[in-house]
């Protein structure tokens, strides 16, 4: 038994809205009040019928009720205010700071014993990685858990949208600026995030504008400026580009990244910093205006047409500087890592533009987006599809991975639609 459990079957008034006192008295719940999660009493501004006569005030929830005494609340005046005290078991009598005995409710007799064998099959009988309601998923109706991935999917981009605001702050409000920041943080990938975002912030946008329509000269800019130039090279392309760069750096005042900054252990070569820093560069020479054009553009095949660049020539027998390989290939950015930048950049910088100007139809648009795009496979993605649960589209997985992230693995089925319903059920 958890205070947080007893917090929830009141909450949701699993034990009935008709109760009694410890002394007799009936007990009618017209409002459970409103949770607190911080100090001071566990629900505020409740209204409770006490034999007839209405009560407005704060409800506090225990275990036992002699926990008030451990918890010290016979010697603090905020809890003054409470109109009943509801604990699992009854096992003292106790007074408020003022010296008067508040009502209490003992749950113990009015719960039924499913309930509590629901929740604690939730909380203890899995193992920590697996999804607690597996056995139970299955008999969830459909409604409930439409309903409840669809909330979960704005969840998931408005958490993004932290990062959006962060960069609109550094930016002063420039969304231009800031998609191409956000665009460039998740061109590296989960390793190399920090390093590409910092390149972005090293080259002012508007000088890259120079460049526009010329590939190699915005990638002598960009790789100059990650650091990944420096050295002696055997191969012209490298040495083409480091004259570039020179050229440019003096007049620009221009300082690059430590080359250290990037990693390249444990990537795949096609995801090396080398060759997104070149797919990068093709991305930026071809689409200006980026933001703008991202903004105009509904339709997510269209935007993955935008995204999915290759690098130069160069790299079709390369993936490093001076290394070629025995096999060439175009080293294109691919749809699966177009639709993660529209994932993962995107779609939280429309939403976010959206709520900003007041425009629901930017917000509608992002999650729209997240229906038109694949369905994401993922270990997480996976699991969901072993447990029975089917998914066609982006937006559908993305939900399922919040629902995961932020509550399965946490445990947090108190605070989940269908661990409500599971508890709950008759």
């Amino acid at each position: 038994m958890t205070e947080a459990f007893l917090q929830y079957v009141w909450q949701h008034q699993l034990a009935g809205k008709q109760l009694m006192t410890t002394d007799g008295r009936k007990v009618s719940i017209v409002r459970a009040g409103d949770l607190n999660r911080d100090a001071g009493p566990d629900f505020f501004n409740a209204r409770i019928i006490i034999d007839d006569i209405e009560w407005v005030g704060n409800v506090e929830v225990h275990i036992h009720t002699s926990d008030w005494n451990a918890h010290r609340h016979s010697l603090d005046k905020a809890y003054n205010s409470i109109v009943l005290h509801v604990v699992y078991e009854h096992d003292k009598e106790i007074i408020l700071e003022n010296g008067k005995s508040p009502a209490t409710v003992e749950l113990k007799q009015f719960l039924e014993p499913s309930l509590l064998e629901r929740y604690d099959t939730l909380m203890h009988n899995v193992a920590e990685d697996e999804v607690a309601c597996k056995d139970s998923i299955p008999d969830v109706p459909e409604f409930v858990l439409d309903s409840s991935l669809d909330r979960l999917l704005v969840e998931r981009i408005e958490a993004k949208t932290d990062v959006v605001r962060r960069m609109l702050e550094e930016s002063r409000g420039g969304w231009e600026q800031t998609c191409y920041w956000l665009i460039a943080r998740y061109f590296g990938g989960r390793v190399n995030a920090l390093p590409f975002e910092l390149l972005a912030k090293s080259v002012d946008q508007r000088l890259l504008a120079r460049w526009k329509d010329n590939p190699q000269r915005m990638e002598a800019v960009l790789m100059g400026q990650s650091g990944l130039l420096e050295g002696h090279f055997n191969d012209d392309y490298p040495r083409l580009l480091q004259n570039d760069y020179a050229a440019i750096r003096h007049g620009a005042s221009l300082i690059p990244l430590e080359g250290h900054l990037w990693k390249f252990y444990c990537l795949r070569p096609s995801s090396f910093p080398t060759i997104r820093i070149s797919q990068f560069s093709h991305l930026l020479a071809e689409s200006s205006n980026l933001f703008s054009t991202l903004l105009e553009t509904g339709d997510a095949k269209k935007m993955v047409s935008i995204f999915n660049k290759s690098a130069g020539d160069y790299w079709t027998s390369h993936y490093r500087f001076d290394q070629e390989t025995s096999k060439k290939s175009p080293k294109r950015i691919g749809v699966a890592q177009s639709v993660s930048l529209i994932i993962n950049a995107w779609v939280p910088l429309l939403f976010e533009y959206g709520r900003q100007h007041g425009q629901q139809h930017y917000k509608d648009q992002a999650i729209d987006l997240l229906h038109q795009l694949p369905a994401e496979n993922n270990n997480i993605t996976r699991r969901w599809k072993s447990l029975g649960v089917d998914f066609s589209d982006a937006g559908r997985t993305q939900a399922l991975l919040q629902l995961y992230n932020s509550y399965c693995s946490k445990r947090r089925c108190l605070d989940c639609a269908v661990g409500y319903h599971i508890i709950k059920r008759k």
